[in-house]
């Protein structure tokens, strides 16, 4: 893998010859991340099929354990904009996989819940899901699929507030907040 020192005054920290900086694009954390994502895509749809993507089918798990939350916090547990929360919900409305209902305390907002088809659909997926876990991570060992879920999990943990949606989990508030 070809080496590169930084660029003088690029770079803040002083790094000695075993820290250089790898100009390798294919060592880079963010090119790996990004093909791990679509890996990640790519297999769930090849497990789990065309009936939902991997952000739909994280809105309705989420609407299954939380229902009758408004738009707003749905985006914010599923670490969604609210714009492409808004549309995510009319589509599955438009699909039947969800409702949303006005309250009839305050007209300003619209709460979602499952429909029975969602629930329906959630319960059927719960096999291929299972599959899509393993398929995930059959490659590395049980001590290596542990490490890297641990790893995996706190990279995002310790990286959240950089993220443009902030996963929002009840009761978080922002850091800082």
């Amino acid at each position: 893998m070809k080496r590169q020192k930084a660029s003088p005054g690029g770079d803040k920290k002083k790094r000695g010859p075993e820290e250089e900086l790898s100009t390798d694009l294919y060592g880079q954390p963010g090119h790996l991340i990004r093909r791990a994502h679509q890996i990640s895509v790519s297999m769930f749809h090849a497990v789990i099929g065309p009936e939902v993507t991997p952000i739909q089918y994280g809105a309705l798990r989420i609407l299954q354990d939380h229902p009758d939350i408004d738009q707003v916090t749905l985006a914010r547990l599923c670490a969604l904009d609210n714009s492409t929360t808004a549309s995510l919900a009319v589509r599955l409305e438009e699909r039947g996989l969800l409702e949303r209902v006005v309250p009839p305390e305050n007209k300003r907002y619209r709460l979602l819940r499952l429909t029975p088809a969602g629930a329906e659909l959630l319960e059927g997926l719960v096999p291929s899901v299972h599959e899509l876990h393993d398929r995930l991570l059959e490659s590395l060992t049980k001590e290596e699929q542990a490490t890297f879920m641990d790893l995996l999990a706190k990279f995002v943990h310790l990286n959240n507030e950089k993220s443009r949606a902030p996963l929002r989990r009840e009761g978080e508030e922002a850091a800082g907040a």
